[in-house]
């Protein structure tokens, strides 16, 4: 009876036997497609835009549609209440400076709204950061690290049996960070089988939730470590962070921003650093590779990561957050979360100053020629803008490669995924 039951498990989970349906996708869709499929222009050229609303992949007759077009976060066009007789639409915009030409589209059918989009790179290759690199910014953040290494780490470990599998133990663990009982919790995921192994720390997205921990990498012949960043364990129930987000650690993008030591993004940032003085004193790591990778808020500390510490020898950060701040003072679309977008700046001198410590871009000034680094993001993300994403990676100087997923927002595609997965596991020795 045990071995049947366990067989009929296998079928449900490799998709032999019918399971509950999976509710994917809209029967409406809005699509707007470039006339050039690396959706890439040169400064000058005219790009043409084809909008098509369809149900069930047939075009809508007579629909009506709002769209906003121009410079990315700076539309220089708005139409409202556009009629569709056949469903399609052809717009033309250019740059006449490098950029992103976005198009943005919604529409309300049946009282639902639905929306679309399309940003066309304009020599991208070009784009370059407006945020300035104070003079002691290095010194600043080794004076930080030297602080911190003051306090011990002072680390525990408990096993999760629950999580294990026959190749790979799985541990909550935390560690003090830049004060006294000022921790850091993760999920540490170790190779059963004895020996040394590469090492890969994965930094976190904004927002306050509980973490699974990288096993599949582990299972691969990697350490692997996932820190949470807020100082409280990463294996309560939802409902915990979620509380906890939308109460006390609301807004915490936002806290400490007139001055750079009380920013809350410094525990944060030596929380990476305090996570890879764990994992060479407490792991079997073999002393090599070493990675730091994630998406968003933590594609930002992918970047402030490897800038800071020479132990990392490859990152891989995906849409990057927490980059050129100062943009928008200039007209240009600056990073999440848009400090100074709303007011242009005004009445913000000492944020202004105190967000270029906690910039993508100057982390990104001090990565090295020993470091290799893979980027990744989409041209129609409207979280982290492509402009930045271009600029962060234009400002580096060490060996990097570039793989954007143009039609993806602020999410991942499958294969985008797949490909960041295997570019780790070969720098980190994994997968040939």
């Amino acid at each position: 009876m045990k071995k049947t039951g366990f067989i009929i498990l296998l079928l449900v989970l490799f998709g032999v036997l019918p399971t509950v349906a999976q509710i994917r996708g809209n029967s409406i869709r809005i699509d707007v497609v470039p006339d050039h499929q690396d959706w890439r222009y040169e400064v000058g050229q005219t790009a043409q835009f084809t909008i098509r609303i369809s149900r069930e992949q047939t075009l809508l007759n007579n629909v009506t549609i709002d769209y906003e077009a121009g410079p990315e976060m700076y539309p220089d066009v708005k139409k409202q209440g556009v009629v569709l007789k056949d469903g399609t639409l052809t717009l033309k915009g250019k740059m006449t400076k490098p950029g992103f030409y976005r198009v943005d589209v919604k529409t309300t059918i049946d009282g639902k709204e639905y929306k679309g989009a399309c940003s066309a790179a304009f020599s991208p290759e070009q784009l370059q950061p407006t945020t300035v690199m104070p003079k002691d910014f290095s010194d600043y953040w080794q004076q930080a690290i030297s602080e911190a290494r003051q306090v011990p780490l002072n680390p525990t470990m408990r096993l999760l049996p629950e999580r294990c599998t026959n190749e790979v133990n799985v541990y909550e663990v935390s560690f003090q960070n830049m004060k006294w009982n000022y921790r850091t919790y993760g999920i540490l995921c170790v190779p059963v089988k004895e020996g040394k192994y590469p090492a890969l720390l994965r930094v976190p997205g904004a927002g306050v939730r509980p973490y699974g921990g990288d096993i599949y990498t582990a299972s691969q012949g990697a350490v692997t470590l996932e820190i949470g960043i807020h100082g409280i364990s990463v294996t309560m129930e939802q409902k915990v962070y979620d509380d906890v987000f939308n109460g006390a650690l609301m807004n915490y993008w936002n806290w400490g921003m007139d001055n750079r030591d009380d920013s809350y993004y410094k525990r944060i940032v030596l929380g990476c650093i305090r996570a890879l003085d764990y994992i060479e004193q407490y792991t079997p790591w073999n002393g090599q590779q070493l990675a730091v990778s994630g998406s968003s808020q933590g594609g930002f500390l992918s970047l402030a990561t490897a800038g800071l510490d020479k132990r990392i020898t490859c990152y891989a950060p995906v849409h990057a957050a927490l980059c050129d701040h100062t943009a928008s003072l200039k007209g240009v679309a600056c990073g999440w979360p848009h400090y100074f977008y709303w007011n242009k700046g005004k009445g913000q001198e000492r944020q202004i100053e105190t967000s270029r410590y906690y910039d993508g871009v100057n982390f990104a000034r001090l990565i090295t020629d020993k470091q290799k680094g893979w980027f990744s993001f989409g041209y129609n993300d409207d979280v982290v803008p492509p402009t930045t994403a271009w600029a962060t990676y234009n400002i580096v100087t060490g060996p990097k490669e570039i793989s954007p997923y143009q039609a993806t927002w602020h999410y991942w595609h499958q294969e985008q995924w797949d490909e960041w997965e295997n570019w780790l596991l070969k720098e980190l020795g994994c997968k040939k």
